[in-house]
């Protein structure tokens, strides 16, 4: 199976782009793995659901009906680590192409993506930037992977 990073906008932080490869770099030693990324909207109004519709209307067009799908978001369930890696291994076993972690836009999901989704979780309550997401998000599935392997990466 495939993991997928399915963002919208590119990471304009060089430094934050560089670690982002380097963990990429790290899961591709234990499945492959690939970041993906919808360009900003343009054009789509001032208002967030008009942004959000765009938005979604984009990423589903990334999406194959055969995609385990995954959001993150703040309101999605909370896990710790080793809660990460169980989810994960479940996921890995079902089989399919695909496992593809999708994180929104600023003004976050359409209902349409939602609709869509398998599976939503949160990597944090607090609010960060959608471009520092994806370097925590690419940590922890690494360390999931480390954990699923019984390697000494992470640390109880």
């Amino acid at each position: 199976m495939k993991a997928i990073l399915l963002v919208v906008g590119k990471t304009t932080d060089k430094r934050l782009a560089a670690l982002v490869s380097e963990y990429a770099e790290r899961i591709g030693h234990y499945l492959p793995f690939e970041q993906v990324v919808i360009p900003d909207v343009k054009g789509a109004g001032s208002k967030p659901q008009d942004v959000r519709s765009a938005e979604g209307t984009a990423l589903l067009k990334v999406l194959s009906p055969t995609d385990r799908v995954v959001l993150l978001d703040e309101q999605g369930e909370q896990l710790t680590s080793r809660g990460f890696a169980a989810f994960l291994e479940k996921r890995l076993a079902m089989g399919g192409k695909r496992l593809v972690f999708v994180v929104g836009g600023a003004t976050g999901f359409s209902p349409e993506v939602r609709a869509r989704a398998n599976d939503v979780l949160a990597l944090s309550r607090l609010t960060l930037t959608h471009q520092m997401v994806r370097l925590f998000f690419a940590e922890q599935l690494y360390r999931a992977l480390t954990i699923i392997k019984g390697e000494k990466y992470h640390n109880d």
